[in-house]
Formats: C-alpha cells, sequence, structure tokens
C-alpha cells in the first residue's frame, strides 16, 4: 500500500472520529503513540514494534487529513530523491540536515 491509500484508509476509517475530536485532541493522541514508540525501541522484546510504527503512521496520516494536508504530495516535495540540505543523494551533510 502506498502512502495516499493509507492516508485515504485512515480518512475513510477515522474521518468522522478525527474532526470531531479535532486537531488538538488527535495531535495528543500521536504524542502518546510516540511515547509508545518510544518504549518499545528500548525495549523491543517487551512491545509490538512494528505495531507502535504502524500506529504512530496511523495518527499522523489522521492529523494530516484534519489539516488537509495530503502526505505523499508533502513528502515528494520535501524529500525528491535527494537531501534537502545539501541536495546529493545520498545525503553528504556533515551533521542531520
Amino acid at each position: 500500500m502506498d502512502l495516499a491509500a493509507f492516508q485515504a484508509r485512515m480518512k475513510e476509517l477515522y474521518g468522522a472520529k478525527d474532526a470531531a475530536r479535532g486537531q488538538a485532541g488527535t495531535f495528543m493522541y500521536l504524542i502518546e503513540e510516540v511515547g509508545e514508540l518510544a518504549e518499545a525501541c528500548r525495549e523491543p522484546d517487551k512491545h509490538d514494534l512494528e505495531g507502535e510504527f504502524a500506529d504512530c503512521l496511523a495518527w499522523l496520516a489522521s492529523l494530516a487529513n484534519l489539516h488537509g494536508v495530503d502526505l505523499a504530495v508533502a513528502v515528494e516535495a520535501k524529500y525528491p530523491s535527494r537531501c534537502p540540505a545539501c541536495r546529493t543523494s545520498p545525503c553528504a551533510c556533515a551533521t542531520k540536515p
């Protein structure tokens, strides 16, 4: 599944609930899931690491939907197969961009 299809799926499944919760509430759920992902990264044997990555992506897609942001378009614009800072591929920046 590509990113656009995933974002559309989240809108279809949860769009009404996300709209009722609002941007601030949805953002808080995203941050909660990022915390759970951090725990799973520290102790992957005790957590569902893949599930936590999926949850973070799902909440990010929901938040993007509420803001009217097409993630696939945003990603392609920001990362068009090269580093946005040094404009090379692979990245040649001395530190993270």
